[in-house]
């Protein structure tokens, strides 16, 4: 079977959209690399779900690997190499068999060299498909140090950092009838929003009664009203979730805790603040299944990831997110630090605060309240010889200039700012003391972007815009770069339409709201020696537009434009969270 044959029958299962497919082969055909190596690198496809899909289609069934459990004399009769070379591993031994996991059990190469080393150990064979994040677990296996490790840590018997990680049991600790009641409302509160993918739960003491809302595609909604009565229980039940002090409620204080959902791993982020009705609570939803992603899921169009992959790709420099609170910048950053971390590389992070735990990456929390801030605690991360830097935010001259000089001496330095859009970072660089002419050699690219209610695809109607709007279509689709101007000419010409949700009550997607999660927009200015002349020269907003266009920036609005024609987001909201 072919690559291209597998990748229609994936289409077809619904493992892949089309679009995926075709940018996978069209860049494997470049590179030269197997089209399924670019989906996984390139995280455009669930690694799991992926390998199940393709194991029905081949007819090999997909396994788990427990890395933990494969003996160490095992891995020795497949070299760590061969192991490498052509991506298979040793699972178990079976009486006269060995079991191995492949990540292509169709690879010719990778069945030769299997069938050799099962006829050199008089082994017959047994295939399951494993997805590379398995394989990169084995392959940590083959360092003889770890294996003296695992093997002392087995002799003491302590447990491993999954099993020892404290979880919350919503619904235990009742120590009285009367308790019973107040667990199950916060314990169904929480698992609801985590169910609706809910990002915030407002628990909100009022006069007369305690208001719960959630945050929903990033506004606020009424869930639930209760008496009076239940304020202080329902929030003394939060701050035992959460381990924060009962008898403490003239002063905010902040805590988490994590708990299993419906199978899921959800962190919850509490922080309480004092209010003459009560303590209000904010509890912010971490789904790590909801909240990392990968770029192609981020709302990145093929034009812009191209520019975001080659900011990334380069050996130092700072690539900046900018955009206001709630746009989406930390999400942008963890998916950015989930394309760099691999196992050579030491990244370090700075966060205020930490809201998705990453394994590989080096997290720290900072706080400011004993000195522990962005700037000290940068200062001490050049100590840790990091290759990725990542600082939650640039607030202040001192953070700034550390960033800079971080950058110009050999790191990669991901951070954000608060400015309007991508063209306004370097005045706001400048105006934190940062010298001209250190921009051009240490600021690689500038990332703006905002968040946008994406339309539900099942109750998305098309409608035409008025004459008003269609101008505005019209004149930012003549401004785009002339490939992509082109591009958009082919698909769309006035009269223009747009879509607009028509909810339906049975409909399963968005549950009748017309609205299916957010979805950013951006626009990406890059570092270049016209930009950096410019920047030496005393520059102007005019000259800093005059080479966004040469450089054929995609613009914030063009980007929501592009998106609202082909019916992903609400052109209103495109327009609206925009300026021309």
């Amino acid at each position: 079977m072919t690559d291209k044959e597998l990748f229609a029958k994936l289409v077809l299962k619904g493992a892949l959209s089309e679009a995926v497919a075709e940018q996978a082969l069209k860049e494997a055909s470049f590179s030269g690399h197997p089209p399924e190596d670019v989906l996984y690198e390139k995280q455009l496809v669930q690694e799991v779900p992926f390998a199940k899909a393709k194991a029905e289609i081949i007819g090999a069934p997909y396994r788990k690997i427990e890395s933990a459990l494969i003996p160490q004399e095992l891995l020795s009769l497949i070299p760590k190499e061969t192991s490498q070379n052509y991506r298979v591993v040793p699972i178990e031994k079976r009486e006269n068999m060995l079991v191995v996991g492949m990540l292509r059990p169709d690879d010719i190469r990778a069945q030769e060299a299997l069938k050799f080393t099962a006829k050199r150990e008089n082994l017959s064979l047994g295939v399951y498909i494993v997805t590379p994040s398995d394989l990169q677990a084995v392959w940590r296996r083959y360092v003889p140090f770890r294996g003296e490790i695992d093997q002392a840590v087995r002799e003491m018997g302590v447990r491993s950092d999954e099993e020892a990680q404290k979880v919350v049991s919503l619904e235990e600790g009742a120590r009285s009838a009367e308790e019973a009641p107040v667990i199950k409302i916060v314990a169904s509160a929480l698992k609801r929003a985590v169910e609706i993918f809910a990002s915030d739960i407002h628990i909100e003491p009022q006069r007369a009664k305690l208001r719960v809302r959630f945050r929903l595609d990033g506004d606020l909604q009424e869930v639930a009203v209760m008496p009076a009565a239940l304020i202080q229980p329902v929030v003394s039940r939060v701050k035992v979730l959460a381990s924060l002090k009962l008898d403490e409620t003239r002063i905010p204080q902040d805590g988490r805790f994590r708990t299993i959902i419906n199978g899921k791993d959800v962190d919850f982020r509490v922080a309480t603040f004092p209010t003459p009705s009560g303590e209000k609570v904010v509890i912010r939803v971490l789904d790590s299944s909801i909240g990392l992603k990968g770029f192609e899921r981020l709302g990145l169009t093929s034009h812009n990831l191209k520019i975001v992959e080659e900011g990334l790709a380069r050996p130092y420099g700072m690539v900046l997110i900018t955009g206001p609170t709630g746009s989406g910048k930390s999400t942008t950053l963890y998916a950015m630090l989930q394309k760099l971390n691999t196992e050579e590389v030491n990244i370090v992070s700075l966060e205020d605060p930490v809201e998705y735990f990453m394994d590989g990456v080096n997290q720290s929390q900072v706080k400011p309240e004993i000195g522990y801030t962005f700037a000290s605690g940068l200062r001490q991360i050049l100590r840790q010889d990091p290759d990725v830097i990542m600082v939650g935010e640039i607030r202040d001259s001192e953070t700034a200039s550390l960033a800079v000089n971080a950058a110009l001496t050999g790191h990669v330095m991901l951070s954000t700012l608060h400015t309007n859009n991508s063209m306004g970072v370097v005045p706001r660089l400048l105006d934190l003391g940062v010298q001209g002419f250190l921009l051009s050699s240490s600021l690689n690219l500038m990332l703006a972007q905002r968040l946008i209610s994406r339309l539900c695809p099942e109750c998305k109607v098309s409608s035409p815009v008025s004459a008003e709007v269609s101008k505005i279509i019209s004149e930012n689709i003549a401004s785009l770069p002339d490939d992509l101007q082109k591009e958009m000419k082919a698909k769309f010409s006035p009269p223009y339409h747009s879509f607009r949700p028509e909810p339906s009550e049975g409909c399963k997607t968005c549950n009748g709201k017309g609205i299916s999660g957010r979805v950013a927009i951006f626009e990406a200015f890059r570092m270049t020696r016209e930009l950096g002349e410019i920047i030496n020269s005393g520059f102007t907003e005019a000259k800093l537009v005059s080479e966004a266009k040469r450089q054929g920036m995609v613009t914030l609005r063009q980007d929501g434009i592009i998106k609202a024609l082909e019916g992903e987001v609400l052109l209103e909201g495109a327009l609206k969270e925009t300026t021309d």
